[in-house]
């Protein structure tokens, strides 16, 4: 039997810019009803822009856009500026379809109806529609989905402003969840969220009816969706199957490309081998001469190689390091020669003698005098691996900010009882979820080398364009950008410049993975593995966990 596809949206852009960036460039897209699709690529090509176009709010770009009739897509939103006072509770309930105007007849209809005809038939179709959009308890049911990102009913009738950004990242999701939308936009679902969220938002997820387009690099969310669209060289490149299914066609559809810019270099190479020729063979014609023949071969060997150049920029080649790891050696070869370029992390400690760099005895930490969870013992040495698992709010980043603490010396004022006592000779560092304030107003340029002045390192101009270049920025375009301005993925990438600079033999990760693409994942992974000192992890990535290993330690409930 055939199965016919209901197109929800057709996407073509010929072109967008941001700026003086061209970003995308003779992109199609197609969404087709009950999909769930995820968006990967690099950072900063475009995926965020790209939501913004089919969302609506961004309309300077040239295409075209065909929706459905009667089309209703929701999309997260990531500001929340003009909502005032209104409260969790409310700002889903005012979003959610028809909710408002079926609940003000219903709450004000009683009153003023009397024996019109015509109100009480409104009334009554009301009542019946709100009830057959299962309304009557919504409330309740919007808090209990609300609990299980942690957000309790005084949070969720606290005014939004209070919220925590995470927070009100969960409300986003739980107002598309219940919004019944032909096709939501999600971005970065998972960031910030605990294992208990995540596999509560999965397994919506899996249990939705509607089509789904998410922006994720989280690979246990890919692992769930039917299609993976990558946002690469301005195109949109569509995948069927999950992340697994991905890495495999992406293996294949890279080497393809390998052996077919090989072999575009070669014959660009011998046209211009062609083109010298010619041109030897016609000394002094510098211009056109219809009379001699290897004027009119330069002309027309010229045309083809523009020709073909123009056909063949280079495109960017990514391989997953297990693929890659299969591939036969003159492919690797290429592979190596082309591949695109990727953050380089050195790796740090080497040589260094097994010690003792951390001690927790019976720590136990809190606010107030009220504890977060019960005392916990744990001794780490060189070269382990410690991950600190929990829900959000029970005490994981201020157990690794108060370790922090102790190390540089200062003791921590949420340390109840117990202590932390740090090895000697510990050099930590630290990679947080926040920047923090005090970089977010100079431009990276500027951030790069206060970084160096906290270490007392020797700075120059060269290392900072170096450090730069290693972390896949353009040290002519990013250099004087604000790093408030720096999109989640490059301030995850100053983040990275940050924790390694000084050479620690004690990282503590906190949600590291958060706004990095898959092949920074990978890197960073792979420097991981090989690093000699100790790392302590907060992670809800499994697949991060599964390759850095480690003790598990659970804190709180």
């Amino acid at each position: 039997m055939l199965l016919y596809l209901v197109m929800l949206l057709n996407v073509h852009i010929d072109d967008k810019y941001m700026g003086n960036k061209h970003l995308l460039h003779d992109l199609k897209v197609t969404i087709s009803d009950n999909e769930k699709v995820g968006v990967v690529g690099r950072n900063g090509v475009g995926k965020t822009t790209l939501f913004n176009v089919l969302a609506g709010s961004d309309g300077e770009y040239e295409g075209a856009i065909d929706k459905k009739r009667g089309l209703r897509m929701i999309a997260t939103r990531q500001e929340h500026h003009d909502i005032g006072k209104q409260s969790a509770l409310d700002y889903i309930l005012a979003h959610l379809p028809h909710y408002s105007e079926l609940k003000l007849i219903i709450d004000t209809y009683p009153e003023t109806m009397g024996d019109d005809m015509k109100k009480i038939n409104t009334y009554s179709n009301a009542l019946e529609k709100f009830g057959d959009l299962t309304y009557y308890d919504i409330e309740d049911r919007l808090l209990q989905a609300l609990a299980k990102y942690q957000i309790n009913e005084d949070k969720a009738l606290m005014p939004m402003h209070r919220l925590s950004g995470g927070q009100k990242r969960f409300v986003e999701l739980i107002l598309v969840q219940y919004s019944l939308p032909d096709l939501a936009l999600i971005d970065e679902p998972t960031n910030h969220m605990d294992y208990i969220a995540k596999d509560a938002f999965i397994n919506w997820l899996e249990a939705a009816k509607h089509s789904c387009v998410i922006i994720t690099h989280d690979r246990d969310v890919l692992a769930r969706v039917d299609r993976i669209i990558e946002i690469k060289d301005k195109k949109a490149v569509s995948f069927k199957g999950n992340y697994e299914s991905y890495l495999k066609q992406n293996a294949s559809n890279t080497t393809n490309q390998l052996q077919n810019y090989e072999i575009a270099l070669k014959t660009i190479e011998n046209l211009k081998s062609q083109i010298a020729y010619a041109i030897a063979r016609a000394p002094g014609y510098a211009g056109k001469s219809a009379n001699n023949p290897f004027i009119v071969m330069r002309d027309r060997l010229q045309k083809q190689l523009k020709e073909v150049e123009d056909a063949n920029p280079k495109p960017s080649f990514w391989i997953d390091q297990e693929s890659a790891a299969a591939l036969n050696p003159k492919t690797t070869a290429n592979y190596d020669k082309f591949k695109s370029k990727n953050i380089k992390i050195s790796r740090q400690t080497e040589g260094e003698r097994a010690t003792t760099l951390l001690t927790l005895l019976n720590a136990q930490l809190g606010y107030n005098n009220t504890p977060l969870f019960a005392p916990i013992s744990h001794s780490l040495q060189t070269g382990e691996r410690l991950h600190i698992i929990g829900r959000n709010g029970a005490g994981k980043t201020t157990l690794v900010r108060a370790i922090a603490e102790t190390v540089r010396g200062t003791k921590p004022l949420t340390l109840l009882d117990g202590k932390i006592i740090p090895g000697n000779h510990v050099r930590i560092n630290m990679y947080e979820q926040e920047m923090g304030d005090k970089l977010l107003d100079l431009t990276l340029y500027e951030a790069i080398e206060s970084i160096y002045r906290d270490f007392d390192l020797p700075i120059n101009q060269q290392h900072i364009m170096r450090s730069m270049g290693d972390y896949l920025f353009d040290p002519a375009i990013d250099a004087h950008i604000l790093v408030r301005n720096l999109s989640g993925g490059q301030k995850a990438r100053l983040q990275l410049i940050r924790m390694l600079i000084n050479k620690p033999n004690l990282l503590i990760l906190d949600e590291p993975t958060n706004h990095l693409d898959l092949p920074s994942i990978e890197e960073l992974e792979n420097a991981l593995k090989t690093y000699h000192g100790a790392i302590i992890y907060i992670s809800h990535d499994s697949y991060f966990a599964r390759n850095i290993g480690g003790t598990e330690l659970k804190i709180g409930e």
